[in-house]
């Protein structure tokens, strides 16, 4: 759902000011929540500032300098896991992303998590740690 306009919560708050209605009666007038008029008077008691909130929640998405940072690391070394590539590009680019963002940005990429098992010729490998 839209937040209400700005327009809609001036209206609103002059209706306050201006009437001596209660705030249940406001909230019937211009059909809203009773809730959403008492968080807006107090919103506008504490800041004065009637504009929406953001909306908490939405995803961290990555700039396309960061997508090919990441697409170079993959490259670099095809073996990270998604733990690995979010410590990495944390170090790199000081910019803290999480596990299930990076594995969107993966995706878009067409790349896979599919590790390369180990086969024993390579057990002598970097990769074996004792």
């Amino acid at each position: 759902m839209k937040a209400y306009s700005l327009d809609f919560r001036r209206k609103i708050i002059e209706t306050y000011e201006n009437e001596p209605l209660s705030q249940r009666h406001l909230a019937k007038r211009f059909r809203v929540a009773p809730s959403f008029v008492t968080k807006l008077l107090k919103q506008d008691r504490e800041t004065g500032d009637l504009t929406p909130k953001p909306r908490p929640g939405r995803p961290k998405s990555l700039n396309g300098a960061q997508v090919q940072v990441v697409q170079a690391l993959v490259e670099a070394k095809n073996d990270f896991t998604l733990g690995e590539l979010c410590e990495a590009l944390n170090q790199q680019l000081e910019v803290p992303v999480s596990q299930p963002t990076l594995c969107r940005v993966m995706q878009r990429l067409h790349l896979t998590r599919k590790k390369k098992a180990l086969h024993p010729s390579e057990k002598a490998s970097e990769r074996v740690q004792p």
